[in-house]
């Protein structure tokens, strides 16, 4: 297998998680200090693994729509992207798939369905899980 190796680090960040599911994670610049729970927990809600990784693919998914669209020349700058994760049993163990669901107000549906495509082939989540998990993304 091939991939697109880092030639020049941008950024660079390392979080350190004790515990597992049920313990604490921390990022080394502090920005980070939650603790954990098991997904699904309704008698005392925490952040997962699974939230942390929706948040991080909305947020990264956004930023490829907006980088793509302000290429072409469009604002996008009020456009949200939910990020669905899902964990659960596959073939061979638990595994992850995500729905993406993106809202670009003020484009037409051809016009939005491009920057879509344009923003996934871009972000680096979406390159990070390409052929790895089940990637859906749709337009509200």
């Amino acid at each position: 297998m091939t991939y697109d190796a880092v030639t020049e680090p941008l950024y660079s960040i390392a979080a350190t998680a004790v515990g597992g599911r049920g313990g604490h994670v921390h990022s080394a610049d502090g920005v980070v200090d939650l603790p954990l729970g098991k997904p699904g927990s309704q008698a005392n809600p925490k952040a997962n693994p699974e939230t942390l990784f929706a948040a991080g693919y909305a947020a990264c998914f956004g930023n490829a729509l907006n980088s793509v669209a302000k290429a072409a020349g469009l604002d996008t700058s009020e456009s949200t992207v939910t990020a669905d994760v899902t964990l659960g049993r596959t073939s061979t163990g638990v595994g992850l798939a995500v729905a993406l669901l993106a809202r670009i107000p003020g484009v037409d549906q051809a016009t939005a369905d491009q920057l879509a495509a344009k923003a996934h082939a871009a972000c680096p989540y979406s390159k990070a899980t390409r052929g790895n998990i089940d990637v859906t993304v749709a337009l509200a």
